[in-house]
């Protein structure tokens, strides 16, 4: 099987701290993967929230994780904290990708790369629906 491949932007458009809990570290006592996309769940509400967005409310729309990707670079441990970066890039008509460059904060090592496929979606009609124009406004012109 062909190894994944994340290509990272040029530039991130938003950054957030988050600590390593106990809770994220499994029998290998470091962080697992288990806790990778909890962690950038996390990431992405505290992005979208700075935005003036919520899980729900993205200029009317919620939204959905339709794939996820990641790569391991290294070893994160409890007791660090994670810088997580965040890119939204690849827009389609529905969808766009999250992208995720995880590092130690300290370090600056990094541990861990992410992508999840975003769909927007109407959770009344359970469907999909258009990327809103104003939210892909806020990204493109950076591509």
């Amino acid at each position: 099987m062909a190894r994944v491949k994340i290509d990272l932007p040029e530039k991130f458009d938003f950054s957030t701290d988050i600590p390593i809990r106990m809770s994220d570290i499994n029998a290998g006592n470091h962080l697992g993967a288990t806790s990778i996309l909890p962690l950038t769940s996390e990431a992405k509400l505290i992005f979208l929230r700075h935005l003036g967005f919520t899980s729900l409310d993205i200029y009317g729309c919620a939204y959905i994780m339709a794939d996820a990707a990641m790569i391991f670079k290294s070893q994160g441990f409890y007791g660090q904290t994670l810088k997580i970066e965040i890119a939204v890039r690849d827009f389609t008509k529905k969808a766009c990708d999250f992208i995720y460059r995880i590092t130690n904060k300290e370090t600056g090592i990094e541990i861990a790369r992410v992508k999840t496929c975003t769909v927007f979606f109407d959770y009344k009609t359970q469907k999909p629906v258009d990327v809103p124009a104003k939210f892909r406004s806020i990204f493109e012109p950076r591509e």
